[in-house]
């Protein structure tokens, strides 16, 4: 019978003899074998640095399968597997060869195998553990931060049930909201259009309420407004008189770049914020030059939308200023807090990853400044006036998403016009802008500029195109990852596909998801209530990474910062049936950036950071931009300077080249501009 051994511990002797000691038997291996077998097993069992060295001199052909197997085992990494298959070749070859030497090597050659066998279930069994302790990890992860977020907005909604300027902005929103319209084609929209008189006026819920309290509506909302302003010191008002109450404007952040949005507006003794934004980084930082604004008392902020570059500054001021009145849509103050905790935990992650090398970042605010700004929170509905010391605000629709506002803000004879973020267009889940007649003729028109340098498609052909491209991918048995702003794109997607492609499976993950559960809480009961989720629609569990293998993932975050749209990357890029389509703004040093770079130069794969742990994903999927912008384009922004007809435009909320561009433009249509700088009304 032919010695399985001998290769092994030929490779081994060779090893022994290589040192001096041994040095009388040369380099006869096969005599030192014959004479120590049983010691250079019992070496090979116990010392690893031998069985290292044995296998890189280790030489069997191709043909003596059983021989490469036992080898194999006898140098295992496990010491059972060593030992179990050692006894096993020992037992077998110390008997005498014999008729019977074929049927033995068969018993060695079962025995090999069930070893082999039973060492790929026990990895098998490792391996499915790791996977379920990571299913677990994320399920536990999910978990705690949606009861983080329940717990933010449960106490948020104690601390306004007992604050009574909250409850009575909230009423008087209620009482003032007008009928909405009943929709049309948004490509029909004319805000000059007259409305057809009904035959009979029902009585609005101000004038019933009114009727109830025995007093005229003028009265009531006199009544209701004096609950919420807060009463003015009689020095303050003494000054304000003799104060200068033309209105005058102070770009703090957000004025040449995207994000930091923030804007000072004062007249006479008030001062009044409208936004306080942070600008996208990591860490996130403050509106550059929000130290100026707060170099004075501020009254109020008047917060045009709940996206964190409009709004996610507005708890630290809240906490350095905690008579703060925060003034938005009754959807924008709901949605706030969800943002704002995300914020937080997004600060605490990097605070924690940056500390453990050495580094100190603390967060702009936490929990407690949370609840301090939520309690601080008016609901102003659109159309109402509301006076904030020598000023009046009054918001109107944007468009853009859920809750957007602009804001018309007068003093005396002079009037500034914001218009916030803002698109004309109607949406799945919001129409578009509308101007009331207060807007019109301003003395400035503070304009949003980020798209000012693009000519968009019509809305209907991005989102034709849209469908069609999930479609085809969908049929060729693939996936499509679409990485979307958690507010806003991912609930309008996720509308498209309930809308458009109800055979196709739809999972909303991340913040995404947490957020399409509030849009559905905000609208119920309105006019036009929203549905996110259902039919062909889902929430994301934990396992579905490896489980859902067909139909369309839409998750945050929506430039591939981090999240769990990173993940779903990593599994979805490397197959060439999958897709991912890029759905919104790229910043220039963004991971989404880099990869439609990447993507169309060819590259082989693509490094992303995910919190500080690196990842390296091969890119052989379909990866195309298919932006659905809610932003107004340069043919609208056009439109909107038309409409509104204002003395002077300035532009914000853009890149100072195309602004620059865009001012030429605006110049040959009649409009005069003025930089993004300090402006007083004359």
């Amino acid at each position: 019978m032919t010695d399985v051994l001998s290769p092994l511990l030929k490779a081994a002797a060779d090893v022994v003899l290589s040192r001096p000691a041994l040095a009388d038997y040369g380099d006869d291996a096969d005599r030192f074998v014959a004479d120590h077998r049983g010691d250079l097993l019992d070496m090979l069992m116990r010392s690893e640095e031998l069985r290292r060295l044995a296998q890189a001199r280790l030489r069997i052909p191709g043909s003596q399968r059983t021989e490469r197997d036992v080898a194999h085992l006898l140098l295992h990494t496990d010491a059972e597997v060593r030992v179990a298959a050692a006894r096993v070749v020992e037992a077998i070859t110390r008997r005498s060869p014999n008729v019977a030497a074929d049927r033995k090597l068969r018993r060695l050659n079962d025995k090999i195998a069930e070893l082999k066998e039973r060492l790929r279930t026990a990895n098998g069994r490792l391996n499915y553990a790791i996977a379920d302790v990571e299913t677990y990890r994320e399920a536990a992860r999910e978990a705690t931060e949606r009861a983080d977020l329940l717990d933010s907005e449960l106490e948020a909604t104690h601390l306004q049930l007992r604050d009574r300027r909250f409850m009575t902005s909230a009423l008087l929103a209620l009482l003032q909201e007008e009928p909405s319209e009943p929709e049309g084609d948004s490509s029909t929209r004319d805000p000059h259009r007259l409305k057809p008189e009904p035959a009979e006026q029902p009585s609005s819920p101000l004038e019933s309420a009114a009727r109830a309290a025995g007093i005229g509506p003028d009265e009531l909302v006199k009544a209701l407004q004096a609950l919420i302003e807060p009463s003015r010191a009689p020095d303050t008002v003494a000054v304000a008189a003799v104060r200068e109450r033309d209105l005058r404007v102070v770009p703090l952040g957000g004025g040449t770049r995207i994000g930091g949005s923030c804007l000072l507006v004062e007249s006479g003794g008030t001062r009044v914020l409208v936004d306080a934004g942070l600008v996208p980084g990591d860490p996130s930082q403050p509106p550059q030059d929000i130290d100026q604004g707060l170099s004075g008392l501020v009254h109020a902020v008047v917060v045009t939308h709940a996206h964190n570059d409009h709004c996610g500054y507005v708890p630290a001021l809240a906490e350095r200023l905690p008579d703060l009145r925060i003034v938005a849509t009754p959807e924008t103050t709901r949605l706030m807090p969800a943002m704002w905790a995300d914020s937080v935990k997004i600060m605490e992650q990097r605070r924690q990853l940056a500390g453990t090398w050495g580094a100190k970042t603390e967060p702009l605010y936490g929990r407690a400044a949370i609840a301090r700004a939520t309690q601080g929170c008016e609901e102003l509905a659109f159309g109402v006036p509301r006076r904030i010391g020598d000023l009046t605000v009054e918001l109107f629709p944007a468009g853009h998403i859920l809750g957007a506002a602009g804001v018309v803000i007068r003093a005396g004879d002079s009037t500034v016009v914001v218009t916030g973020d803002i698109s004309g267009f109607r949406q799945h889940s919001v129409g578009g802008y509308a101007f009331p007649e207060s807007a019109r003729y301003a003395d400035l028109l503070v304009m949003e500029s980020t798209c000012c340098a693009e000519d968009h498609q019509e809305r209907g052909d991005l989102v034709d195109a849209l469908v069609k491209a999930v479609e085809s991918v969908y049929a060729g048995g693939g996936r499509v990852l679409i990485p979307a702003f958690a507010l806003g794109r991912a609930q309008e997607l996720s509308l498209i596909m309930r809308d458009r492609l109800p055979h196709i499976p739809v999972l909303l993950d991340g913040m995404a998801a947490e957020i399409g559960r509030s849009f559905e809480t905000v609208t119920a009961g309105g006019p036009h209530p929203l549905s996110v989720f259902g039919d062909n629609v889902s929430r994301a569990r934990p396992g579905d990474l490896a489980e859902f293998t067909r139909g369309v993932v839409v998750s945050t975050s929506g430039m591939l910062t981090g999240g769990p749209a990173v993940r779903w990357a990593a599994a979805i890029l490397p197959d060439p049936k999958n897709a991912l389509f890029l759905s919104g703004y790229q910043d220039e040093e963004s991971p989404g950036r880099r990869l439609l770079e990447a993507a169309q130069g060819g590259a082989s794969h693509l490094v992303i950071d995910d919190m500080g742990e690196e990842k390296k994903i091969p890119l052989r999927a379909r990866v195309e931009m298919m932006r659905l912008s809610a932003h107004a384009d340069k043919r609208g922004l056009l439109d909107i300077a038309d409409e509104v007809a204002a003395r002077e435009v300035m532009l914000v909320h853009g890149l100072a080249k195309r602004q620059a561009d865009f001012r030429e433009i605006l110049r040959l249509r009649g409009h005069t501009t003025v930089p993004t700088v300090a402006w007083r009304a004359r």
